[in-house]
């Protein structure tokens, strides 16, 4: 995978985040799961921010930035707090993935920004998860 293939991939990884995290931050209650929607809120705001930068970096290089979807398909059910937290949970995963494909497919500063996203993304399933995992964002 080249490095711009990859930008690619985690800017439309980080369109899904941004998309599915908004919904779920709808779906939780500020005042009966403050924990959980403050969570639910600072994840959103990191991995829009994330998008936005992946936007620039592809722009500058050249490149046409991967549009986002109309929608993404959603969990079956978001009716509780655990579900919501699970659902949070598999985004991180998955963006986690597509983090470390970054990482492989590049060099230097662009790297080094991707390490510290994996970084970040392994730290927030642990939030969501509450327990440790070996090797996130490899499974």
């Amino acid at each position: 995978m080249t490095p711009l293939e990859a930008q690619q991939a985690t800017l439309a990884g980080e369109h899904a985040a941004v998309y599915l995290l908004g919904v779920f931050g709808a779906q939780a209650s500020e005042s009966r799961q403050p924990e959980l929607y403050a969570r639910l809120l600072d994840t959103f705001h990191v991995h829009r921010k994330r998008r936005d930068q992946l936007t620039v970096v592809i722009a500058a290089a050249g490149a046409k930035p991967v549009a986002a979807e109309v929608s993404y398909d959603l969990p079956a059910s978001m009716d509780t707090a655990p579900e919501l937290n699970d659902a949070a949970l598999q985004v991180e995963r998955r963006i986690a993935r597509t983090y470390g494909q970054l990482v492989e497919s590049t060099a230097g500063a662009e790297r080094r920004w991707a390490l510290v996203a994996l970084d970040d993304s392994a730290v927030r399933q642990l939030e969501f998860r509450g327990t440790p995992e070996m090797f996130p964002g490899t499974s």
